[in-house]
């Protein structure tokens, strides 16, 4: 940048001229010696005072704000939001018009381009009156106010806490000789460093013009709705006017009597009068400066101030639908660049506001588009209770967050949400960031116990019973041993009953879940939903809850943190989903399981350039192999079975790409979940009622208003409509097929138990890890009490349930007289009291001639006393031969 040519001046030209510091001190000081003499510092100390100032100036970034920014679907980037402390633009040199630069430089410092950075004559008059208790007066120059307002941003920066920024604030501020000198020593290095142009670029960029406007860009954006390249004469002056008095001369407050509306000038009452006087002023002096003309200057005093108030888009409800997303990245922000050495300020915070960064996240604007549209089905209020609704989807693989929809508007301001279809509260997120303390996810977390279930060696068709009954025990708490009591959940239908992992999955069997958690170690299943990512929405590992005080509310530790209770242990019950999650969280565990086990954390920004164009460190997603991908793999078998006839049938987008999928209802209908995903998306859906307590509502029996459609149901189209569009312009791949040894029935070799009494036979069978079932009494041979058979019997599935069949002694075994004479056979059978009869049957056997050839009902049988029992006896047939031959036989002749 090329300096303009300084005009002459006697003290300037000897300053710009002058290669010492001493001897600018000397000059100085003799500037300021009536000022300083009044105050009791002598010259010499005050050029001893001067010399040990620091003449360096570090000039650091200015507060700048911040924009949030989405990819459009052809690559283009959409703007959702801007934060900002300070409403600034910084810009070049090139992007302030010269008309701005020459106002500034009439106002502020006519001999700016002929001093060396302290304007002698000013300062003098300023520091006397000053001393002398007269009214404060500042005459600084151009680079002395910017000297001023960087040591104030520097400053205020580089506090760790309020206290702080406020010190550097009043040090920045302060009224005394000392601080003068400071400013006028770095002033003085400064000019010997930079260019009088880069000087005046700094001031117009740091500068405030009132309320939280900084920089002639900003301003002339606000209060006039166009660039600092386009402001006319009257328009620059005005602006520059604001900045010796940002408060009262701002042009934003018209009705605001402090800032001289409607005052009277020379009779005639005048909006923004304070400002117009300052810019008339400013006006003449650009004439009299040479820097317009007579016509110029006289059209513009004419000119009646008429800003353009623009205020920027600030905050998320600039996002429209996406501002839940946005209020999310948000709080990312603040989080993961917080500094936890500061106390009352958040950096994170302070580098959203003021950092002037460009944050360009993850949201995929087709399916935010395709989900606000679904979600408009959901209504954002109803008269008998508050209802929500949430849809949410992760990428698997990369944990980047696709789209976040709510059903009610965004607002952070406390008039708007008194308003209940506004919302401050991302319900689809964790407390921390932004977000509710979750809500139950129901059967949806039945997955983590199919996982359980493959990860210590059972098989998905692997038999076991199902039927609802009350169950007592559950292995492997987390403190160590055996959960015991009673616990009997329902079924969603009373008949329902699976007896193996993949019906389990498909129809969502309350009871058949419970068979399995009952073989599982608790602890296991705790451990596994959390190696998916899952934790409570309060921050909390599953299974931990707070300590409260007799009041409800939450008890503390002595530093202050909440307390939790110890005694607190994953339950039985939470095998059913009672750990209240969000559904960011689950969909980063769906997300996990189509990935083949492994699971992401999830991120919701991309990139981050900062205002040098330098790339900001981005958090960065955690992957961790939740299980393995062969157990996953057997995990999308069951999970896909739920699409064919299962519980998330109505939601199958039918377009030919293969999902998984599951279901949850909590137990009173209050929460309904619909969680799935294809390979490209994993989507989860949200539906309840958000206040809880006394008010709510089961979402099975209520319907949408002016509807017949249940709010339950409306999970179903919410989760399809998306994901239609997802499989439309994301396509999707196959799941893997599980390994055969995931699908195999489990059989083994049932212990022979027929004729031991029945709590012996159980005993066996228990010991084998059998269930066993009581079949009852039925006839049988064996005495009384005696197991009489099984069923099943010889191979059967390992841990299936054995009926046990025992005698009721009404059978009598048949002797088996086979080969007996008819007599003896006689006399066996009827002392055995069965009654006989008797049929003859031809034998070419003489040997077997009177013998007993057979018998009905066979030896094999049990029978009634009193059975008659056929014997067949032989007899020699026709032909049969006697022992001699032809001729010899014993018939006379």
């Amino acid at each position: 940048m090329s300096a303009q040519k300084r005009p002459a001046g006697t003290a300037g030209a000897l300053l710009g001229l002058v290669g010492g510091s001493a001897l600018i001190g000397v000059l100085v000081t003799a500037a300021v010696t009536p000022a300083l003499a009044i105050a009791g510092i002598t010259a010499n100390n005050t050029i001893t005072l001067f010399e040990n100032l620091p003449s360096y100036l570090s000039i650091g970034a200015l507060s700048q704000k911040s924009d949030i920014y989405a990819t459009q679907p052809d690559g283009s980037i959409a703007h959702l939001a801007s934060f900002f402390d300070d409403n600034r633009i910084e810009v070049g040199w090139d992007q302030i018009n010269q008309t701005t630069k020459d106002a500034a430089v009439a106002a502020e410092d006519i001999r700016f381009y002929a001093h060396g950075g302290v304007d002698l004559q000013g300062t003098v008059r300023a520091m006397l009156s000053n001393v002398l208790g007269n009214d404060i007066q500042g005459a600084s120059s151009i680079t002395q106010q910017y000297v001023k307002n960087v040591l104030i941003a520097n400053g205020v920066r580089e506090a760790k806490t309020l206290e702080e920024q406020q010190a550097a604030y009043d040090e920045a501020t302060k009224t005394d000789p000392t601080r003068k000198l400071k400013e006028m020593r770095y002033a003085i290095a400064l000019e010997k460093k930079e260019s009088k142009d880069n000087i005046l670029l700094g001031y117009l960029n740091i500068s405030l013009f009132g309320g939280v406007v900084y920089g002639i860009e900003a301003a002339a954006q606000y209060y006039y709705n166009k660039h600092a390249t386009d402001l006319s004469i009257a328009e620059a002056a005005s602006l520059v006017a604001i900045v010796q008095n940002p408060e009262l001369r701002r042009l934003d407050r018209p009705d605001d009597p402090d800032n001289g509306a409607k005052t009277e000038i020379a009779g005639k009452a005048v909006p923004y009068a304070k400002n117009k006087e300052r810019r008339d002023y400013i006006i003449k002096a650009m004439y009299n400066a040479g820097k317009i003309t007579a016509a110029q200057r006289d059209e513009a005093l004419d000119t009646v101030i008429t800003p353009t108030i623009t205020k920027p888009s600030t905050g998320c409800q600039t996002a429209g639908g996406s501002a839940y997303f946005c209020d999310y990245v948000t709080k990312v922000i603040q989080k993961e660049y917080d500094d936890p050495k500061t106390t009352d300020i958040d950096e994170g915070d302070r580098m959203l506001r003021q950092g002037g960064l460009k944050i360009y996240t993850t949201l995929d604007l087709t399916l935010q588009s395709a989900a606000e549209t679904a979600m408009a089905a959901v209504p954002q209020t109803d008269p008998r209770f508050d209802i929500g609704g949430v849809s949410v989807g992760v990428e698997p693989g990369t944990g980047r967050i696709l789209f976040m929809t709510q059903n009610k508007k965004y607002s952070q301001d406390p008039d708007v949400l008194k308003d209940p279809s506004y919302s401050a509260i991302n319900l689809a997120t964790d407390y921390a960031y932004g977000g509710s303390n979750g809500f139950q996810p129901a059967s949806t977390f039945k997955i983590f116990t199919l996982a359980e279930w493959l990860k210590e060696g059972h098989s998905l068709r692997e038999y076991f019973d199902g039927r609802r009954r009350d169950f007592t025990t559950f292995p492997g708490l987390c403190s160590g041993g055996t959960w015991n009591g009673h616990y009997n959940p329902n079924n969603d239908n009373p008949g329902d009953s699976a007896n193996n992992a993949v019906d389990a999955t498909k129809y969502s069997v309350n009871s058949a879940f419970m068979a399995m958690a009952s073989k599982l170690q608790l602890c296991g299943i705790k451990n596994t939903a959390q190696s998916f990512l899952v934790k409570r929405a309060d921050g909390l590992e599953l299974g931990q809850q707070f300590a409260f005080n007799d009041d409800g509310t939450i008890k503390h530790n002595a530093d202050g943190t909440p307390m939790v209770n110890p005694n607190a242990e994953f339950q039985p019950a939470a095998v059913l989903g009672t750990e209240e999650v969000s559904p960011l969280s689950m969909a980063v565990a769906v997300a996990g399981v189509a990935n083949n086990g492994k699971t992401c954390s999830a991120i919701a920004i991309d990139k981050i350039i900062g205002p040098d164009g330098a790339t900001v460190d981005v958090p960065k997603s955690n992957c961790v192999q939740s299980v393995t991908p062969e157990i996953a793999h057997a995990m999308q078998y069951a999970m896909k079975a739920t699409f064919n006839g299962g519980t998330t049938g109505p939601a199958n987008p039918g377009t030919g790409i293969q999902h998984i999928g599951k279901t949850g209802t909590n137990s009173n209908a209050e929460d309904v979940w619909m969680d799935g995903a294809s390979t490209k998306l994993a989507m989860v859906v949200w539906n309840g009622n958000i206040t809880g307590g006394a008010e709510r509502t089961s979402l099975r029996s209520v319907k949408v208003p002016g509807t017949y459609t249940r709010y339950a149901d409306l999970r179903y189209d919410l989760w399809s409509s998306v994901m239609k569009v997802s499989d439309h312009t994301r396509g999707g791949d196959a799941f893997p097929d599980p390994d055969s040894s995931f699908l195999q029935r489990k059989l083994v070799d049932l212990p022979n138990v027929v004729g031991l009494s029945l709590d012996q036979a159980k005993t066996a069978l228990t010991t084998a890890g059998f269930q066993v079932a009581d079949g009852g009494p039925v006839d049988c041979a064996l005495p009384i009490g005696q197991v009489c058979s099984t069923d099943p019997a010889g191979q059967v599935d390992k841990g299936s349930t054995i009926k046990l069949f025992t005698s009721n002694g009404a059978l009598k075994a048949v002797p088996n007289v086979v080969g007996m004479t008819f007599d003896q056979a006689k006399s066996m059978l009827e002392g055995a009291g069965f009654t006989v009869s008797q049929v003859e049957q031809d034998t070419q056997d003489p040997t077997k001639v009177g013998k007993v050839l057979s018998q009905n009902p066979d030896s094999t049988a049990s029978v009634a006393a009193g059975t008659k029992v056929t014997v067949v006896v032989g007899k020699l047939g026709p032909g049969a031969g006697g022992g001699g031959g032809p001729g010899n036989g014993g018939g006379n002749h």
